[in-house]
């Protein structure tokens, strides 16, 4: 998120992250003068240092159509009653309530506005607006006008003193006249992708590790086919290089089936290489200057579950006008 709006003027004074891993990434790629924190659950809202702007994502797997879909099938609680990953929007809230900033500005993903009939998002609104003060408004945008991925995510934008903020006016570009595949993935030379900290250029194709095993080949399509005869939408999705992808999720690690890429001799389909993941989220803009200094799981549950950078450098310049008032 602070990738969108450091290009306007902003600088970070807190950043809060619980997983280990992430943080190493974070670090690499942050070398600020401030620590990072670790759960917000745990810290004071009077240990965050007073600011103007706060970002943040909160943890979409209770909201998700995914998420919910596993939780009742294990019978476990989702949204607000899941209380490790759910209730994290408190914590957000008691920031907002105790500092006051400004302005705030929240993702997530599309379906908490139905999540539990809409009850869940009422819950979000009402805390914010009616409780907090807050001029509040929100928007699905897809990231496709501007990476070569189907992501759809809801942003909650508010602001503490003007009644007048809306995204109404906010203009979007087509999405379907995004860029495709073709502008992330890497040339077919044959050669391995270095290893971290990765320097400048772009990277070739990689090795035989990203192509996927003929066994796990081979259950994918007969785990698409079982579902296709059910009537479900599940499936693998296989792509060239003039598509748009599929929404890349955090378990991408774990067969990669939601974007797997054709190749162009009779090898089985491959996976996106992290470097790629960097760059259908935007990370890497025609370089390789975002670090990865993680294992390759580790890489593809992080992009799964990052923002769009070019997506939300364009809602942070829309927010621009009130900010700078």
């Amino acid at each position: 998120m602070r990738l969108g709006f450091e290009p306007l003027g902003g600088r970070c004074v807190f950043s809060s992250e619980w997983n280990r891993f992430a943080q190493q990434t974070y670090r690499a790629n942050f070398p600020d003068d401030h620590a990072v924190h670790g759960d917000i659950t745990q810290i004071d809202p009077s240990d965050v240092p007073p600011h103007d702007l706060l970002l943040a994502g909160f943890p979409c797997q209770p909201f998700s159509l995914a998420g919910v879909s596993k939780k009742n099938a294990l019978g476990q609680p989702h949204g607000f009653s899941c209380e490790v990953q759910g209730t994290l929007f408190f914590s957000i809230a008691q920031l907002l309530a105790h500092h006051r900033p400004k302005a705030f500005l929240l993702e997530n993903v599309k379906h908490l506005l139905r999540h539990d009939k809409g009850r869940t998002f009422e819950v979000i609104r009402r805390t914010l607006a009616d409780d907090l003060g807050y001029c509040i408004d929100w928007r699905v945008i897809n990231a496709a006008a501007w990476v070569p991925q189907h992501r759809e995510r809801i942003f909650i934008a508010g602001f503490r003193d003007f009644r007048d903020f809306t995204f109404d006016n906010l203009e979007l570009p087509d999405a379907n006249a995004g860029p495709r595949l073709s502008a992330i993935l890497h040339t077919e030379d044959g050669s391995e992708e270095p290893e971290p900290p990765y320097t400048e250029g772009l990277l070739a194709m990689v090795g035989p590790k990203y192509t996927l095993t003929d066994h796990l080949w081979k259950y994918l399509r007969a785990y698409a086919d079982k579902h296709r005869r059910r009537g479900n939408g599940f499936g693998y999705g296989l792509c060239s290089p003039d598509d748009v992808a599929r929404t890349l999720s955090a378990r991408y690690h774990k067969d990669g089936a939601e974007i797997l890429i054709r190749q162009s001799d009779s090898r089985n389909p491959r996976r996106l290489t992290p470097r790629e993941c960097a760059r259908v989220m935007g990370f890497d803009q025609g370089d390789c200057s975002f670090r990865i200094p993680v294992s390759d799981t580790q890489a593809y549950r992080q992009f799964g579950n990052a923002v769009a950078v070019p997506k939300v450098r364009h809602v942070a310049t829309y927010l621009q006008q009130w900010l700078c008032r």
